[in-house]
């Protein structure tokens, strides 16, 4: 009987330990393909960004894996882990480190006049939350010339090439974090001696267009465009909602009913991050093209 009653003391003593340990800030865990995936309701001010960080998972696996879902308090989102459903428990990274994954493009970001956290924030698609985070910031003013680390919220794994290839000076070795100037416009960037950087700076304003057609997913963000490359990254603005996001050319379109006047075709899931009520409204497009 003594010996009974020891066993289960230390039983409960485990029990209480390893529950101790485990910090979930998940709904549930659900076992897919013999994978652990984590059930997470976002919160307040949440961004794929933020959430991958928590789970220490990269954003752009959350984003894929759920179709590029809109982010609202409340939303039910699955995390996908590499984790096998055979171990013991589930240990989630804790956030020690303000620092983006490794695969979040981070942009070196020059302040310039009447410029606030609010709209570079809205500039580059991410939350002036994460903005502070990743300076170490206490309050919101800025200064002129300043230089802050501004991660993209979209959480491409391509950096922005007109980014990386207009404002960057030339190094022999490639690093994921690129400088813009914002006091230098498009079009003082545009006038660059050819062959400096290798690529010039397109800037492009007219009407863009939304379609849904079953050769291009919709749940991705991707693009038509008559000239531009296949696989050149166009950041898109709204300037009706000032939104900006961006998206990936994957072909080229042809001038017909629906898509006249267009200078870009883009997807659902790209309008509704540039919060477009219309199929067709301005945008504003700038990408890079190699020198010719």
């Amino acid at each position: 009987m003594l010996i009974r009653l020891v066993l289960s003391l230390c039983f409960a003593v485990v029990f209480c330990t390893a529950s101790a340990s485990i910090k979930i800030d998940s709904i549930s865990v659900e076992n897919l393909n013999g994978k652990k995936t984590i059930v997470h309701k976002v919160e307040a001010k949440e961004t794929y960004y933020s959430i991958g960080r928590k789970y220490n998972v990269t954003p752009q696996s959350i984003i894929q894996f759920n179709s590029n879902r809109t982010l609202q308090i409340g939303t039910i989102l699955r995390v996908p882990t590499d984790r096998s459903t055979v171990e013991a428990s589930i240990a989630i990274a804790p956030k020690v480190s303000e620092a983006p994954a490794s695969k979040m493009a981070v942009i070196d970001y020059r302040v310039g006049p009447k410029e606030y956290l609010i709209a570079i924030a809205r500039k580059f698609n991410t939350t002036v939350e994460d903005i502070k985070a990743l300076n170490n910031l206490t309050n919101n003013n800025l200064a002129v010339g300043q230089i802050i680390k501004v991660p993209y919220g979209t959480a491409t794994e391509i950096t922005p090439p007109q980014a990386a290839l207009l404002d960057t000076p030339k190094v022999e070795t490639r690093t994921s974090t690129t400088q813009v100037d914002s006091s230098m416009n498009a079009g003082d960037r545009l006038k660059l001696p050819p062959g400096k950087y290798g690529l010039r700076e397109v800037d492009e304003r007219g009407v863009a267009i939304w379609i849904a057609d079953e050769n291009l997913d919709g749940t991705k963000m991707l693009a038509l465009h008559q000239t531009a490359p296949i696989g050149t990254i166009v950041k898109i603005t709204n300037p009706m909602t000032g939104k900006s996001t961006f998206t990936k050319v994957v072909g080229k379109f042809t001038q017909n009913e629906s898509t006249k006047d267009a200078i870009i075709v883009i997807t659902k899931a790209t309008a509704d991050m540039l919060g477009a009520l219309d199929k067709r409204f301005q945008a504003i497009i700038v990408y890079g093209v190699p020198n010719e």
